[in-house]
């Protein structure tokens, strides 16, 4: 089982990314800004902007089911869709949810729902509504889909998206619970042959808002760690000329990124997994923070 790769295990990386970069022109030409970074900006005024993401669980659903821990997973919708969002330094206004199934069972949907409203009532983020589906010609016995949308705002002027990064910035790494919600068909697939049932495998997102409100009035770019790694979602807000250069031994890893390590390896686990690491801010001035990189020209 080593060398495991997420592309053999049905996930293409690259794929999404030629995605992204062929429905670029369709949206901008609507007066979109934003397009590829963590959020959308849509001008709400002569002084804010609103901020939104759209985002769902993945195949963790699946797994977590199995293990009696949907409401963890509910609590990963709430706390992705937000970290997109404040990566602005905007603030959370509300979210919407959409759950999809064969067949709907109203236990299942009430512990998405109630672990989403948990991290909601702890940002400060209204949780308005969202839609409930029964799709049996679309999903197979047993399958289910959990999608979100959160909406925020931001002051024009204290608008964060990594424009003034510079060579000699460095950046900051806040710790992740564990894998979060992304790399799981590749989770799903190692388990078949070796079990891990440590807490931080299935641990839900972690929420990043006091992290952001704590550094936004020095950040000059917030980086959510989902799918692609740290690097790959650095690049997504630093200017073309510049790159992340890691330290990747300025973190501890924890136990559920070691056993991936039997299985995974090193450049695929950077490529793929958080590591560690959830978020990052890149500064200036770090202060005592732990830093785990800095911005270099490439």
């Amino acid at each position: 089982m080593e060398g495991q790769t997420y592309e053999a295990s049905g996930v293409s990386l690259a794929t999404a990314g030629a995605v992204v970069g062929r429905l670029r022109a369709a949206v901008e030409s609507t007066g979109a800004r934003g397009f590829g970074a963590f959020a959308g900006l849509h001008e709400l005024d002569a002084r804010r902007l609103l901020v939104a993401s759209t985002d769902g669980v993945g195949t963790k659903l699946s797994l977590a089911r199995e293990r009696g821990a949907l409401r963890a997973c509910g609590a990963d919708l709430a706390a992705h869709c937000i970290n997109d969002v404040i990566t602005t330094g905007g603030e959370p206004l509300f979210l919407l949810d959409y759950v999809a199934a064969n067949r709907v069972e109203l236990e299942q949907v009430a512990e998405l729902v109630e672990g989403m409203a948990e991290v909601c009532r702890a940002a400060g983020c209204a949780l308005v509504g969202g839609e409930t589906a029964e799709l049996p010609g679309i999903y197979r016995d047993d399958e289910l889909d959990f999608a979100g949308t959160c909406v925020g705002i931001v002051e024009r002027d204290r608008l964060i998206d990594g424009s003034r990064v510079e060579a000699g910035d460095v950046v900051v790494g806040f710790p992740s619970s564990g894998v979060h919600a992304n790399g799981f068909t590749l989770v799903r697939r190692l388990l078949e042959h070796d079990d891990y049932d440590g807490e931080d495998l299935l641990a839900p997102t972690r929420l990043y808002l006091d992290d952001v409100r704590a550094w936004r009035d020095r950040a000059k770019a917030f980086a959510h760690v989902t799918g692609g790694g740290i690097l790959g979602n650095l690049e997504r807000v630093v200017p073309d000329g510049l790159a992340a250069e890691l330290d990747w031994d300025a973190w501890e890893r924890g136990p559920v990124f070691d056993w991936l390590a039997r299985h995974v390896d090193e450049d695929e686990l950077r490529r793929v997994f958080n590591l560690g690491i959830g978020y990052c801010a890149v500064v200036s001035d770090p202060g005592d923070a732990n830093v785990i990189g800095r911005i270099v020209r490439a």
